[in-house]
């Protein structure tokens, strides 16, 4: 089970851990975050691990990992842009960027994948640092925040009903669930767009 290996990994490596899962992730480090933080503040309230050193950790990695992605889109957007503008899908998320920028940039930290991916596209359409980091950095946090505090303080529930539960059917469950509410805003964005 993934909270094994992810229990066995902060065994043997600690805090650096929580560090290397969100600061290794865009380069295909096969962690959930969610599973990670959730497990993080689990462990912070049974005391195992400090709960502010875990959190800082978590969100240094995850800051130092979305600050590389965007200006890796920044440093060699010029360069792989025009491979992509004949490409419908990169044309949509192009237009849809430019109409809910804003908004995408800190939705994104919401969703698996997407939290290390939005960062390059927004280095690559020239958004200033600035903004990037006062939009993404603040969801990032929020992100964070509620996940870590919801691991801290119901962590005890859900180990509880992962114990009642199958984890297999409850994970399968919460992918489905999650899976088709992030396609049907995607669809209402696109197509009312």
């Amino acid at each position: 089970m993934i909270s094994d290996i992810v229990l066995q990994l902060v065994d043997h490596y600690g805090y650096l851990f929580f560090f290397l899962a969100f600061c290794l992730g865009p380069f295909g480090i096969p962690v959930p975050n969610e599973l990670t933080i959730l497990t993080g503040g689990i462990l912070s309230n049974n005391g195992v691990l400090n709960p502010w050193i875990v959190y800082m950790v978590i969100l240094a990695g995850l800051f130092i990992a979305i600050t590389f992605a965007y200006f890796a889109g920044k440093v060699f957007g010029e360069k792989f842009k025009p491979r992509f503008q004949n490409n419908c899908h990169f044309r949509k998320a192009e237009k849809l960027f430019e109409q809910h920028g804003d908004t995408a940039m800190c939705l994104g930290m919401l969703i698996p994948v997407v939290r290390y991916i939005l960062p390059v596209f927004v280095g690559l359409n020239g958004v200033s640092y600035k903004k990037f980091a006062l939009i993404s950095y603040s969801g990032a946090f929020v992100w964070t925040t509620t996940f870590f505090a919801f691991g801290k303080f119901f962590g005890h529930h859900i180990l509880h009903l992962l114990d009642i539960i199958d984890p297999k059917l409850a994970v399968a469950t919460l992918i489905i669930a999650v899976g088709t509410f992030i396609i049907t805003k995607w669809f209402k964005l696109i197509f009312t767009a």
